[in-house]
């Protein structure tokens, strides 16, 4: 066999099998065509219960369980130590930031938060009542060790 007809078979076989996935998969970008314009969905609600969340897996950012609307987080605000800085925590009542905002990236101690964790919402984020755009089978670390049969 010639071989640009050994390539020519492998780029078909690939576009098939790109065509078959792309079927598969739910559709994530805009309306057809890509030029038309459409209003954007309406903004889901935010949870504000103030409930804390159990997180997901190990070292999984909090997500946010109150408003965070109208909040200033720029360079020179962060409306979020306002509540969650060390020495506001008592008279607030919400959970102090975690030491490690405290630290630079060798680990060394700072005075005050490390820039580099300055932009809380970089990693924390509103829990929304939103359904998931794609199906998700994620189950809990903890459910998975539950099933697991017991060796003996």
């Amino acid at each position: 066999m010639r071989p640009y007809l050994l390539s020519g078979l492998a780029c078909a076989a690939c576009l098939a099998a790109g065509a078959l996935l792309a079927q598969e998969a739910p559709r994530l970008t805009g309306p057809e065509p890509f030029t038309r314009e459409t209003p954007a969905p309406p903004m889901q609600r935010q949870v504000t219960d103030d409930v804390r969340r159990m997180r997901n897996y190990p070292d999984q950012p909090p997500l946010i369980p109150h408003a965070i609307e109208g909040y200033a987080l720029d360079l020179n605000a962060n409306k979020c130590l306002s509540c969650h800085a060390r020495k506001f925590t008592e008279q607030s009542q919400a959970p102090m930031i975690s030491v490690t905002h405290y630290q630079d990236r060798d680990g060394n101690t700072l005075g005050g938060v490390s820039p580099r964790r300055y932009s809380c919402l970089a990693c924390h984020v509103p829990q929304t009542g939103a359904k998931p755009l794609v199906p998700n089978t994620f189950v809990d670390m903890d459910a998975l060790v539950e099933r697991e049969p017991r060796r003996r």
